[in-house]
């Protein structure tokens, strides 16, 4: 089913392994990418569950946008170990304007598929979803 806005359908496998993630804990991020040529967002890159944020980062290209998904675990004020499903918008300032058009006018039909993300973060530059920002809106 495509999207009206944009007309990107979303791959099942992004479904699958976002559920693996919430459900199994399978993996600590995933990058998803909009596939012009195949008219759909599909999965980039899986980030095992010992990856570090900075990894995860690493993986999001400086100049083109993504979505993506963090799995934060962190331990409250309380000691209590907890995990907030993150998802991220990733659209640099050095992209260009027709990948941000795509990518805005496909997130919340994209975001909707994914079932249990717990809080959004919009990020135009690394210092917007440092791991600092990540910590202060999951508590």
């Amino acid at each position: 089913m495509a999207n009206a806005a944009s007309g990107f359908a979303v791959d099942d496998d992004c479904k699958l392994k976002f559920l693996d993630l919430k459900a199994k804990r399978t993996y600590r991020f995933i990058v998803f990418k909009i596939e012009e040529k195949l008219k759909q967002v599909v999965v980039e890159k899986l980030g095992e569950p010992a990856q570090s944020y900075e990894e995860f980062t690493a993986s999001l290209p400086a100049d083109e946008c993504r979505y993506a998904v963090y799995d934060f675990d962190f331990v409250t004020a309380e000691n209590c170990q907890k995990s907030r499903i993150f998802f991220i918008a990733w659209s640099p300032d050095t992209s260009r304007v027709r990948n941000k058009m795509i990518y805005a006018s496909s997130k919340d039909r994209f975001k909707r598929e994914l079932d249990g993300i717990q809080i959004e973060l919009q990020a135009t530059d690394p210092t917007e979803m440092d791991l600092d920002v990540i910590r202060s809106r999951a508590s």
